[in-house]
């Protein structure tokens, strides 16, 4: 009976395994396989090629190929001899024109297309202008600009070239164009001097908004509220809610028409002769200052209605048997509400903070880390390296190092509220249960 029953509850526990599995742990898993690679928009997400570019042979060459090699490499040869008369015939190329080639100009090479181009026009029968640039791509022997689908022909084609094993794996290794497994992007982001600002402004914006409103403000607000009539604490909870249920979008924009050089503000300002401005742009403690407030009424109204619901489940018997003893308010919220809320403000407290350090959808839609990058956030940082940019090249492996690290600091954050909050001795047994 007792293995049917564990069957059902593992039956039961399914779905919900499922929807961890595809839904948490495997965007984790692939956030960590995408920080070790160099993945981004020039080498896209499937491989690459290899692409013999000018820019590729002078890095090959810094990494220590010859030097005669690359410059042979970097020259763009046409050659009329026996392999490219053969691929030419092949490609059905006028007979009488490859046998004057043959006849005449065998042996005769150009350092680049138009060259040999001026050659094919000064024969006797000479080819009309379509037939040129069919002819041409025939006799071209090097391999400036070509691209190979394989390391395998690449290095087939060097071979023939005079190159050897050294030689082929340096020019392999800077021509291609597809992404590469590497560690480059953790070194990278600690080596810039931003990503410090960054992570300075991040511990600011979440400790700030944590302390101030999260749990501070919504406890305030919770409390108050208790204490209030019925129907009124329930217009003061539902006006406080607002924040929460209004979409995003529209929540920003009405701060934004509070502050913009048009908006509220500089319209009352106006009124004693303050020049209009963009209070949210203007500085960079201003852009703080409503970042922190536009982020901690949404999070004060979460909140306050979880820690409303958590005083509401004291015994009402143990207010009264306060008040009969004679204590005030405060020491009520002292000895009975604060001691009760624990497990709310470990939860409210963990949640927020991870809440905090993964969402950026609020600072995008304000200042989009602005005024320069002095509201940049990590999360926020993270979305402009690998989804979103002014330079166009977005950067995915390290974007996903950057989302990586935000993993790290969220569960070393969450084991930190567990031993601050003594969480073995909240859920240790009750002494008289030993």
């Amino acid at each position: 009976m007792r293995h049917q029953s564990d069957r059902l509850g593992l039956a039961f526990l399914t779905p919900a395994l499922i929807f961890v599995v595809l839904f948490f742990l495997s965007p984790v898993v692939l956030t960590a396989v995408f920080s070790f690679t160099t993945m981004s928009t020039a080498t896209g997400i499937s491989g690459g090629t290899y692409r013999i570019t000018p820019s590729a042979v002078r890095s090959a060459a810094e990494k220590g190929l010859n030097p005669a090699t690359a410059e042979r490499l970097s020259q763009e040869r046409y050659t009329i001899d026996d392999d490219a008369l053969t691929r030419a015939t092949k490609a059905g190329i006028d007979a009488e024109i490859l046998k004057e080639l043959e006849r005449d100009l065998k042996g005769k090479s150009t350092d680049d297309r138009r060259s040999f181009e001026r050659l094919l026009k000064k024969l006797d029968n000479r080819p009309n202008r379509r037939q040129v640039k069919s002819i041409s791509p025939h006799f071209r022997t090097s391999i400036l600009n070509q691209s190979f689908e394989d390391r395998t022909t690449l290095d087939a084609t060097l071979e023939n070239l005079g190159l050897d094993a050294a030689e082929r794996a340096r020019v392999a290794e800077t021509s291609y164009t597809g992404w590469i497994w590497t560690s480059a992007n953790f070194r990278r982001m600690f080596l810039q001097p931003d990503t410090y600002r960054i992570l300075i402004n991040t511990i600011v914006y979440v400790f700030t908004t944590l302390v101030i409103f999260n749990t501070g403000y919504a406890m305030v607000l919770a409390i108050v509220t208790f204490y209030l009539p019925g129907r009124q604490a329930t217009v003061y909870r539902t006006i406080w809610f607002l924040p929460r249920i209004t979409p995003p979008v529209i929540y920003v924009l009405l701060w934004k028409w509070l502050a913009w050089d048009t908006g509220f503000i500089s319209t009352i300002t106006g009124w004693f002769g303050v020049a209009s401005r963009n209070w949210m742009l203007d500085t960079s403690l201003n852009a703080w200052v409503f970042v922190v407030l536009i982020n901690g009424f949404v999070g004060a109204s979460m909140g306050m209605i979880i820690f409303s619901s958590a005083i509401k489940t004291i015994p009402e018997s143990l207010f009264h048997a306060s008040a009969v003893d004679g204590a005030y308010r405060w020491q009520q919220v002292r000895h009975i509400i604060l001691p009760q809320l624990r497990w709310p403000i470990l939860f409210l407290t963990t949640y927020q903070t991870l809440s905090l350090l993964s969402s950026f959808e609020l600072i995008f839609l304000a200042t989009n880390g602005g005024p320069g990058s002095a509201t940049e956030v990590w999360s926020l940082a993270a979305f402009h390296l690998a989804l979103s940019n002014y330079a166009g090249n977005l950067q995915y492996g390290l974007g996903a190092a950057f989302a990586l690290i935000l993993v790290l600091i969220g569960i070393t954050a969450s084991l930190f509220y567990l031993r601050l909050f003594k969480f073995s001795e909240m859920i240790s047994k009750p002494r008289i249960e030993h």
